[in-house]
């Protein structure tokens, strides 16, 4: 076989994706609703918690760029789907242990950098099978989302029977499912090198070489993790403040499921979608639904009224994410696939990180209003990536 000849797809490539980010995706969905309000059940402050989801971002932000360039690397990149799987399952029964401020921040720092790499990877392997092969990405990712609804549906129902003291233990069976399906997930080898002559199918990549381009793409990176990071205080505290003018765990898990329900149509629909919206476009109409949303978060809202107000969730987050990851596919050679994940995972972390714990103080002093912080934070992400696209890529 020719040295950048394309193989046939593994078996089952779509479906085994489709498990991995599912199970993946599981863990976010006990993590992000409930993780806060077990941490408050330990008699932590705000700006104790805001340190405990603080720290892990910030080592994810080593971890998970070093595992893209390795994982490009290496023969097999699912051996580091697997490695990351196991390591945080072993974290997550330590877990089950801690109980004070300073166990916990060790434990869970350890936690998130071993996890950090498992979805970057990930992507790089769906999108490399978008590539080669032709599989539509949202059809695949969707399951990430339909494996977090139906997890946050089950632990919001559990933590109403019986206690929120389960998250823990919850939470290491979803890391269980994510090691089996890491151990199932396609093998595709070593990346094929980048193309060394131009051909008509290579004059997109010439263009990958350049440094305006290169500029351009970090610039968008930057711009949509900037609006994604304003997502750090409504997974911090929205769980807290829910629970605080007396929704019950399961009306909370509902609230959290009805945001990514939305997301998942989404993805149903992504690829009509993009044949009319351009990839930058997705990014900026998503931005915009961002300030708008963080904006009405700020408003003492029914159950009813809340659970609608979450269906932007679709915008101000599944929009940003498929347009990014369209872009990828666009201009990014699949040599270079996973150290782009990383990279993009990277400004996502670190800007995430900095919203969290900026969050933790940010609320203590203004209370639900500081999500008018969080709009304005949306507002210059896309006046960022708003510079971007008419510089580079006019939508």
């Amino acid at each position: 076989m020719a040295e950048n000849a394309v193989p046939s797809a593994p078996s089952g490539f779509a479906v085994r994706c489709a498990f991995a980010y599912a199970a993946a995706m599981s863990v976010n969905g006990i993590l992000l609703p409930f993780f806060p309000a077990w941490l408050k059940s330990l008699s932590l402050n705000e700006f104790e918690i805001g340190v405990i989801l603080t720290v892990p971002i910030i080592l994810r932000l080593v971890s998970a760029p070093l595992a893209g360039v390795l994982a490009d690397r290496i023969a097999e990149r699912v051996f580091v789907l697997i490695v990351s799987a196991a390591l945080s399952l072993i974290t997550a029964l330590l877990l089950i242990w801690a109980g004070g401020f300073w166990t916990v921040l060790i434990i869970f720092s350890l936690q998130g950098a071993t996890f950090a790499p498992f979805m970057p990877v990930l992507e790089s392997i769906t999108v490399m099978g978008v590539r080669r092969w032709g599989f539509r990405y949202g059809t695949i990712r969707v399951w990430g989302s339909i494996g977090f609804v139906v997890s946050t549906l089950i632990a919001g129902w559990a933590i109403s029977h019986l206690s929120g003291r389960i998250v823990p233990e919850a939470t290491a069976l979803t890391y269980l499912l994510t090691l089996s399906a890491a151990l199932m997930a396609p093998r595709l080898g070593r990346a094929m090198r980048a193309p060394t002559a131009p051909t008509a199918d290579t004059t997109g990549m010439r263009q990958m070489a350049r440094l305006p381009f290169r500029s351009s793409l970090n610039l968008l990176m930057i711009g949509c993790t900037i609006v994604q990071s304003t997502h750090g205080m409504y997974y911090a505290f929205s769980g807290i403040y829910w629970q605080g003018i007396g929704f019950s765990g399961q009306e909370i898990g509902i609230l959290w499921a009805s945001g990514v329900i939305a997301e998942i149509l989404f993805f149903f629909c992504a690829g009509r979608i993009v044949r009319h919206i351009s990839a930058v476009s997705l990014i900026l109409i998503g931005s915009v639904a961002a300030v708008i949303r963080w904006s009405l978060f700020v408003t003492p809202l029914s159950f009813e009224a809340s659970v609608l107000l979450q269906c932007s969730h679709a915008l101000s987050f599944a929009f940003l994410h498929f347009g990014m990851q369209q872009k990828i596919v666009e201009v990014v050679h699949e040599s270079q696939e996973s150290s782009i994940q990383g990279t993009f995972f990277f400004y996502n972390g670190a800007f995430l990180a900095a919203s969290t714990f900026l969050s933790g103080l940010i609320y203590h002093s203004l209370g639900q209003h500081s999500y008018y912080v969080m709009s304005a934070v949306a507002a210059f992400g896309l006046l960022i990536t708003l510079t971007v696209s008419r510089r580079a890529w006019k939508a």
